[in-house]
């Protein structure tokens, strides 16, 4: 395979506002058209430069990648519609295009319009990467669904005779999601799921209500995914149950991240326990940091390991419950290690296996357990209310549905004459 062509002004800290200023710039790009990388990272970008760009892109027909990281630094809000417009239409145009990165650019409500458009209709996409976008849950709920219609859209592709790539990976963290938007990424992640395989999601505000959800309406239907990283948002015992009920569908997981998610003592257990299934033989890594854990996890880890994990490398436990010199410790680090001795390289990061360092543990404490066991019998209680609401509600709009049936049908008898 031929090295990737690459067209590069990442990170020169241009100011570009006209097509005047970006001539010299672009030289490259209307000499050659068979470039298949683009990185414009790291410059801020006005409409008309956006404009000039657009066009010298829309000439290279063999583009993959296109990397448009953090190009709108101190540009107005108005001005960055127009500006992603045009970038966002001239990708469209080039069916090789397949990974897009528009990270560190803002689309909240008042931005997100092109890229709805663009994400809505570019079928040939495999790996979006949407990272500190400042989207809040309303803007988030209206990706997603644009996500979803992008499925659509590559199955109708695909009935029309033409070989069309599955959505594959995902990275949207760092973009205040919330609860408010994880229906519509459930959906959208079931209607990816056949191709999905990795999904990083890490530090969106999500609550183990919105977690639950994530978890069972959507991500469960992804049977290959093999990476999943959910850090640094709220699981307790409510998102760890949801999380240990789905984890025996992905046998091809190499990549757990869970780490500072408040999993909670009897949480972790419940991980654990799941992956001692033996459905995950795939997994390599473990981020389990800074979620309560205590060392009755630990040794629920530790039997998982070597029971049912033998693929795994590297575990990361620091910010836990439980004393660095318990002998489950030491025993999964002896683990881990005896399988660096044997399958490791001297090449490899050390960060690749055994188990972090454990400099910022924490005592257990029985009151906090027995406080733990007081808010897991409040959130079942509340889960239970809202299933109960849910249903009511599906019920009455059932209901609805049926009065309107027998409304229609009345009328329909009342014109008939004999």
């Amino acid at each position: 395979m031929a090295p990737p062509k690459v067209f590069s002004l990442e990170g020169k800290g241009l100011k570009l506002d006209t097509a005047a200023d970006t001539e010299s710039h672009i030289k490259p790009l209307l000499e050659s058209t068979d470039f298949t990388e683009v990185r414009l990272g790291g410059n801020t970008l006005g409409v008309p430069a956006c404009q000039r760009l657009a066009a010298a892109l829309s000439t290279q027909k063999t583009l993959e990648v296109a990397e448009l990281a953090d190009i709108f630094t101190a540009r107005l809000i108005e001005e960055i519609p127009a500006a992603l417009s045009h970038l966002l239409d001239a990708l469209l145009e080039i069916p090789s295009v397949h990974t897009v990165n528009l990270s560190d650019n803002a689309f909240g409500k008042r931005t997100q319009d092109p890229l709805i458009k663009f994400l809505s209709q570019h079928v040939p996409l495999r790996h979006l990467i949407l990272n500190n976008n400042g989207m809040g849950p309303d803007a988030g709920a209206n990706i997603a669904n644009a996500l979803t219609d992008l499925a659509a859209r590559k199955e109708e592709a695909r009935k029309g005779g033409n070989t069309v790539p599955h959505l594959e990976s995902i990275v949207c963290g760092r973009n205040r999601l919330e609860n408010g938007s994880m229906a519509a990424w459930a959906r959208a992640y079931e209607v990816h799921a056949r191709g999905m395989r990795s999904v990083k999601m890490t530090q969106n505000g999500i609550r183990q209500e919105g977690i639950s959800l994530l978890l069972k309406e959507g991500l469960r239907h992804a049977s290959g995914l093999e990476v999943l990283d959910l850090q640094d948002n709220t699981f307790t015992v409510t998102g760890s149950t949801a999380l240990a009920g789905v984890l025996p569908g992905w046998p091809w997981l190499r990549e757990l991240g869970v780490g500072d998610c408040l999993l909670g003592a009897r949480g972790g257990v419940k991980v654990a326990q799941a992956l001692a299934e033996g459905k995950n033989q795939r997994v390599e890594t473990l981020r389990l940091q800074y979620n309560d854990i205590t060392a009755e996890g630990v040794k629920q880890f530790l039997h998982a390991t070597k029971t049912a994990l033998p693929a795994l490398r590297r575990i990361e436990l620091n910010g836990n419950k439980f004393e660095e010199d318990d002998s489950n410790v030491t025993d999964l680090q002896e683990v881990l290690e005896a399988r660096k001795d044997e399958h490791g390289h001297d090449s490899d990061p050390e960060d690749m296996w055994g188990m972090d360092e454990l400099d910022e543990l924490e005592e257990e404490s029985e009151a906090e357990e027995e406080e733990e066991e007081e808010e897991e019998e409040e959130e079942e209680a509340k889960a239970e209310k809202e299933v109960k609401i849910a249903e009511e509600a599906e019920e009455a709009k059932v209901a609805q549905r049926e009065d309107k049936d027998v409304d229609k049908l009345a009328e329909t008898f009342g014109k008939t004459t004999i």
